[in-house]
C-alpha cells in the first residue's frame, strides 16, 4: 500500500509466502464450497418420460401440441414443485394449502403483472398494524354495547409459578351498580371469594366449576397427601411409590450411559411430565409400568454395575426397587382404583357438552372405585374397607365444593 508506509516484509522468501498463501486458498476454497447451493426443481416432464416405454413417451410427444402450450402446463408444473419446496424448506404445515387466504393470495397475485408478495418487514410490520386495526374497527360494534348490556371478562395469567386471576366486570349503569368493578386474585384458590362476589351482585349468573381441574384436585389429594391431611395415614404409601417412581427415574434419565443402557433394552422414553399436566403422576406411574420388561433386564444385565464407586450403592437400591414384585403390586393397586377417575377426566375435557352426563359419571367413577379396592383387598362389595372410605370422602368433599344446581337441573332435563 505505497503511500501509507506499508510495503512486504523483505525477510519473507518466495517459498515461505506460498506456504503462507495455502491455507488463505484452502478458506476460500471451503467458503465456496460450503456456501448454499441452489438446488433444482423437479422436472416432472424428464421424470415421467423416464419411467415410461418408448410407446407412451411418443404418445405424449405428440400431446405437447399448441394446446397443451396454450395451458402453459410445464411452467404450471415447476411453479407447482416451487411452492411445494416452500412448504418443505420453510415447515410449514401441509393444513395451510387448506386455509382459504392461501388460495385467494395467489388467485389475485395471477390477476396482477410484476406482484412481489411483501418481505419480512411488512409483514412484521405494517401489515401486522394494518389487520389488528382492522379487526378493532370489526370488534367496535360490540364493545359499543358493553356500557348498556354489561359483560363479565376473566384473564388468568402466571406470575414466579402463582395464579393470579383477572375479573373485569361491566355492569348495567341503570341499576345503580358502577360501571366497571375489577377482582383480582393472587391464586386460583382464592377466587372463591370473587366468586362470592359476581354470585352477590348477579344472582342469576351461575358460576360453574371445572370439573376436569376438580378430578385433578381429587387424584392430587389421594396420591399427594399433606402431612396436615386428615387421611394422610391411609395414603402416604401412594406418595412413597410416587417418589420411588421418580427416583429411578430421575437416576437413569440424569447419567448417559444409564440412558444409552435403557434405550437398548426399552422402545418407549420415560416421560419428563410436569405437574401442571393433568393427571401426571398416574401417566407417569402408567409408562413406569409399560416398560416393566426392559427395565428387569437391564438391572439384571451385567453392565449395570459398570459406574462409579458413589453410584454402586444408588444402582443397588434401584435394582432391589425394580425386582421388587410388591412395588409393582402396589402400583398395580394405584392404577386399578384410578383408573375410572383418570377414564373421567379424559370424557370430560373435550369440546363435546357433558354438563347433563356429569351426576351419572360421578355415581359410576365412585362405584368403580369401590369395585377395584374390593377387588384387590379380596372383600365383598356390601364389607366395609377403610381405605375406600377415605378414598371416597376424599371425593365427596371435592364434589360438594364444586357442584352447583346446574348440574342437577341439566341431570332432570336429560332425556336419558
Amino acid at each position: 500500500m505505497s503511500g501509507n508506509g506499508i510495503a512486504p516484509c523483505k525477510k519473507v522468501t518466495d517459498e515461505v509466502f506460498a506456504k503462507m498463501k495455502r491455507p488463505v486458498r484452502e478458506c476460500e476454497h471451503w467458503l465456496k464450497n460450503a456456501a448454499p447451493r441452489q438446488v433444482s426443481l423437479p422436472n416432472i416432464g424428464s421424470l415421467l418420460c423416464s419411467s415410461m416405454s418408448n410407446v407412451e413417451q411418443k404418445k405424449r410427444d405428440g400431446m405437447n401440441g399448441p394446446f397443451n402450450r396454450a395451458f402453459q402446463n410445464e411452467a404450471r408444473e415447476q411453479c407447482d414443485a416451487e411452492v411445494a419446496r416452500m412448504f418443505y424448506t420453510g415447515g410449514l404445515s401441509f393444513h395451510l394449502a387448506r386455509n382459504p387466504h392461501y388460495r385467494n393470495s395467489y388467485f389475485r397475485a395471477s390477476t396482477l403483472p410484476g406482484y412481489v408478495p411483501p418481505g419480512y418487514n411488512a409483514l412484521r410490520t405494517t401489515l401486522l398494524q394494518q389487520e389488528k386495526g382492522h379487526v378493532e374497527q370489526c370488534l367496535q360494534p360490540i364493545k359499543s354495547t358493553w356500557s348498556t348490556k354489561g359483560g363479565i371478562n376473566c384473564d388468568v395469567k402466571y406470575k414466579d409459578k402463582h395464579c393470579i386471576t383477572n375479573f373485569l366486570i361491566d355492569s348495567i349503569k341503570e341499576i345503580g351498580y358502577q360501571n366497571e368493578v375489577q377482582v383480582i386474585t393472587d391464586n386460583a384458590p382464592v377466587c372463591r371469594a370473587a366468586r362470592l362476589f359476581v354470585k352477590a351482585r348477579y344472582p342469576n349468573i351461575f358460576w360453574t366449576l371445572c370439573v376436569v381441574h376438580t378430578l385433578n384436585l381429587v387424584l392430587k389429594s389421594i396420591c399427594s397427601p399433606k402431612q396436615n391431611d386428615d387421611w394422610y395415614d391411609k395414603c402416604s404409601w401412594i406418595s412413597e411409590i410416587v417418589a420411588d417412581v421418580g427416583y429411578i427415574k430421575f437416576f437413569i434419565v440424569n447419567h448417559n450411559m444409564r440412558l444409552t443402557m435403557y434405550k437398548d433394552h426399552c422402545k418407549l422414553k420415560l416421560l419428563s411430565i410436569a405437574e401442571t399436566r393433568l393427571a401426571s403422576t398416574l401417566v407417569m406411574i402408567g409408562r413406569f409400568k409399560e416398560v416393566k420388561e426392559g427395565l428387569e433386564q437391564m438391572v439384571i444385565s451385567p453392565n449395570w454395575f459398570l459406574y462409579k464407586e458413589d453410584d454402586i450403592g444408588k444402582a443397588r437400591a434401584v435394582k432391589e426397587k425394580i425386582l421388587d414384585e410388591d412395588f409393582w403390586d402396589e402400583i398395580d393397586y394405584i392404577r386399578s382404583f384410578t383408573a375410572s377417575i383418570y377414564e373421567m377426566i379424559r370424557m370430560v375435557d373435550t369440546d363435546k357438552p357433558s354438563l347433563h352426563l356429569v351426576y351419572e359419571w360421578w355415581d359410576t367413577m365412585i362405584e368403580k372405585v369401590k369395585a377395584a379396592t374390593c377387588r384387590t383387598e379380596h372383600k365383598q362389595l356390601h364389607e366395609q374397607s377403610d381405605f375406600f372410605d377415605v378414598v371416597y370422602h376424599i371425593i365427596l368433599e371435592r364434589w360438594t365444593k364444586s357442584s352447583t344446581p346446574l348440574h342437577c337441573l341439566a341431570h332432570s332435563l336429560n332425556p336419558k
